[in-house]
């Protein structure tokens, strides 16, 4: 099968679909959205980027980095593991020599 066969069958799967959820007419089916969602999905299920780009025929993990968007679930985990805590927080040491705010204050 071409991949302009391919694309017919995606055309015409989508229109089938849209007849009994009519809010999807307003969503762009293709088999590269298709490739794409399926890429995003391997990512945040835990596959390595380097399978993904083998699976995806990429030559370069640079293309491949286009489909490791992740969602909002992702970044709430990401961002949550880089939480700043009092404990964390480093010692300013330059408060307490009396020459480096002598100088400050001259500025």
């Amino acid at each position: 099968m071409t991949r302009f066969g391919i694309h017919a069958l995606v055309e015409r799967t989508s229109a089938k679909v849209q007849r009994t959820m009519p809010s999807l007419a307003t969503k762009r089916g293709s088999p590269h959205s298709i490739r794409h969602s399926t890429a995003t999905h391997l990512l945040s299920s835990g596959v390595e980027i380097n399978t993904v780009r083998a699976w995806l025929g990429h030559a370069s993990l640079e293309t491949t980095n286009i489909y490791a968007e992740i969602n909002l679930e992702g970044k709430a985990r990401a961002l949550a593991k880089c939480e700043v805590t009092t404990d964390q927080v480093p010692k300013k040491r330059w408060r307490g020599d009396a020459n480096v705010m002598e100088f400050l204050r001259s500025i």
